[in-house]
């Protein structure tokens, strides 16, 4: 817990905790399929391009519904709005167990999609909610980090469960997850003036930035007219894609590269996912070192999101090692630097805009990085059967990807500052 908490209390920190389970149940349940994925491969005789398939229908309703789930989140509040949408996911999740054709399992996926489109725009607008400016970076570090450690108890789910109960089961498991962090929600969650717990110190604390002068909805048309909207978008367009890659694809590239059985995925798996964590909570806590340094936010934010793009070319030295450490090394870093970007990107969308909007403008943005996930999966399942498994040109493009990314937001938003609202 940070030293500044001393005599102001800390219920934030415990909220920022739920988030970080939640999405750690998020990426559970999301993960498992990519874990299985040889198994079902060889049991159901999927080709690459029915698992992209059923990948990117996933992504297709995590687009669709992303600025739909943002706009109900800012609509419903945070507490009945996100305890819905992990309802969803949660049974969306159990129902592959039933599954047996492609098309089933893509109706499986698109369920999950609509619900899990809530994490991030609920998240984000909690932080937006419960944290001064100077420590939002490091809170959606944290919470964001969820996403690794879920990743990373997916496949031990999944060879504690498989092996004995099959995979079926192993669905019903980690759909369950989900109810446990759904109790905990409820019986503990309320806004900061509401919830019993807050001192007035605490909550003079989160609200030190001054009153938030906008924090009614606003139109979708006016927030599509500033840049710092686009600037989000245009990040999460180029790198969540990345992201998705390194989720769905790895388990299956770690196998048919090096061989590796659901039992020997496991620690590299681990590592790779350990590296995001590391990097999750280190970028956030990176860009909150330096505005505590006396940087300006600009600087803070965007030295942060430089440092992380430039460590994500090292994937790239994939093209070189034939082994499988030095290449679990590789894909780390990448991860380790998506995971930092994400974590000051997301911060950009508060930094900027209005409490009453975050959740919404984190909707678009999140439609936009579905989207580009959704294309790309297809594209490189069909490029993987054609080219016999050629891994190595879709590393080079995901090490690249976030230098460009940069480079479009720096013009977007030379100087990161709140956006005046004009009618």
């Amino acid at each position: 817990m940070p030293e500044t908490d001393r005599g102001r209390g800390h219920v934030r920190w415990f909220i920022c905790g739920l988030l970080f389970f939640a999405s750690t149940v998020n990426y559970i349940d999301r993960q498992v399929l990519a874990v299985l994925k040889p198994v079902l491969k060889r049991e159901l005789h999927w080709s690459e391009s029915d698992y992209g398939l059923i990948v990117s229908a996933f992504q297709f309703a995590y687009a669709a519904m992303m600025p739909v789930a943002g706009r109900l989140i800012d609509r419903l509040g945070t507490r009945l709005g996100y305890a819905i949408a992990v309802i969803v996911w949660s049974l969306a999740s159990m129902s592959h167990a039933v599954a047996r054709t492609v098309g089933q399992f893509a109706a499986a996926r698109i369920g999950l999609g609509i619900g899990e489109a809530a994490n991030f725009p609920a998240a984000i607008r909690t932080v937006s909610d419960w944290f001064p400016k100077r420590e939002r970076a490091l809170a959606t570090g944290i919470f964001n980090s969820g996403t690794n450690v879920g990743a990373i108890v997916a496949p031990l789910v999944v060879g504690l469960v498989a092996p004995r109960l099959g995979w079926r089961a192993t669905f019903l498991v980690a759909g369950s997850l989900d109810a446990l962090w759904l109790v905990v929600w409820l019986l503990y969650f309320h806004s900061p003036e509401k919830h019993p717990r807050v001192s007035a110190a605490e909550l003079a604390y989160i609200r030190s930035d001054g009153p938030d002068k906008i924090a009614v909805k606003v139109p979708y048309a006016k927030l599509l007219r500033t840049r710092a909207a686009w600037a989000f978008i245009a990040g999460k367009l180029m790198t969540d894609p990345v992201w998705w890659f390194f989720l769905f694809w790895i388990p299956g590239y770690l196998n048919d590269t090096y061989g590796l059985n659901l039992a020997a995925l496991g620690p590299p798996l681990a590592a790779i996912y350990i590296a995001a964590d590391v990097g999750s909570i280190g970028g956030g806590w990176l860009s909150s070192r330096f505005l505590a340094l006396g940087w300006t936010l600009n600087a803070s934010r965007k030295v942060a999101m430089l440092i992380c793009a430039l460590m994500a070319l090292a994937v790239i030295s994939i093209l070189f090692t034939g082994s499988l450490w030095p290449a679990v090394a590789a894909i780390g870093a990448a991860t380790a630097a998506h995971q930092g970007w994400s974590a000051n990107l997301y911060t950009l969308v508060s930094d900027t805009l209005p409490r009453g909007s975050v959740a919404s403008v984190v909707g678009i943005g999140g439609l936009a990085g579905a989207v580009g996930g959704m294309l790309v999966a297809p594209a490189i399942g069909y490029w993987l059967d054609f080219s016999h498994g050629a891994y190595r040109p879709l590393f080079v493009c995901a090490g690249s990807a976030y230098l460009l990314a940069f480079c479009v937001i720096q013009i977007l938003i030379p100087r990161v500052e709140p956006v005046r609202l004009t009618d």
